[in-house]
């Protein structure tokens, strides 16, 4: 018998209406105008409610061609559940309003069999946000294309751990059927994200956390895990999706093909000028074969 993941958020964080929601991410991916790409073997999207980061995430989303694709890894941070490790789902279907997506079992059964990964509840499952907001994108870039998906809760790892799930994951890296959903938002900045950290030399507030974003965006972009870190050491960057990143940063680092990361959106929800104010950083990037 399936154990179902509700869309828990359906109907808060986006709308729950199939034919609204359809059109909506359509909207969004025709503005993006992005060329699908079989070279594009994963993305870094943001996972806030959409009518905040739902257009950022069609430039990630947008460059994903089904056609070869069986099977998408997700890796999303956890917000409310405290863990060490990184977590599998019990579910064996996660539901969206446009349509369901099968868990695959088998690479479940044999992430398991690693020992490294815990199982998380479904009341955890569904109280988290940073997967489910990925899957109606998923869910309408697949249509009509026999995908299985195989989330992983990424929890407050070390510099030890994420380096070896990432090289535990990069097996699957090399095979080209498989495709990578890494969920993160960037800078929360204000009181009451406890971060107000300013560089008077960008200028207005909002231009010193771009440019704090974009310096984070481009040590990604260089693939380099431990330059990664040292940045978020050194300005504590409230990136909620730390630790998928860095991740997926080791999983490229071990996998056989040469992958690169390359940013190709970046928005912030509001624009802030004064220390009464705040926001959150939205980027998508597009993880593509460099030839």
């Amino acid at each position: 018998m399936d154990k179902i993941r509700r869309a828990s958020h359906a109907g808060s964080w986006y709308t729950d209406n199939p034919k609204k929601l359809s059109e909506e991410l359509d909207g969004w991916l025709s503005e993006a105008g992005l060329a699908k790409s079989s070279d594009v073997r994963g993305v870094i999207a943001p996972h806030a409610g959409y009518s905040y980061s739902g257009r950022a995430a069609a430039y990630a989303f947008g460059n994903i061609d089904p056609a070869n694709i069986s099977r998408v890894f997700l890796l999303g941070p956890s917000h409310h559940h405290y863990t060490l490790k990184c977590a599998l789902s019990r579910a064996t279907v996660y539901k969206t309003p446009i349509g369901d997506l099968s868990i695959d079992l088998e690479v479940n059964e044999e992430l398991k069999a690693t020992g490294k990964f815990e199982l998380m509840d479904l009341h955890v499952d569904e109280a988290e946000h940073s997967m489910e907001m990925h899957l109606p994108y998923l869910a309408k870039i697949f249509q009509g294309y026999p995908i299985k998906i195989v989330p992983i809760l990424v929890g407050a790892l070390d510099a030890e751990n994420e380096a070896t799930y990432g090289r535990l994951l990069a097996k699957y890296v090399d095979d080209p059927s498989n495709f990578f959903s890494v969920s993160s938002d960037f800078c929360h900045w204000g009181a009451r994200f406890n971060y107000l950290h300013y560089d008077k030399k960008h200028g207005a507030i909002y231009k010193s956390i771009e440019a704090l974003d974009r310096m984070g965006m481009e040590i990604i972009e260089t693939g380099d895990p431990d330059e990664f870190k040292q940045y978020l050491l050194k300005t504590d960057n409230t990136i909620c999706g730390r630790h998928p990143i860095s991740v997926f940063l080791h999983m490229l680092k071990n996998t056989t093909k040469k992958i690169k990361i390359r940013f190709l959106r970046y928005e912030q929800s509001s624009q802030c000028k004064s220390t009464r104010d705040s926001s959150v950083s939205y980027a998508s990037a597009a993880a593509k074969i460099d030839a």
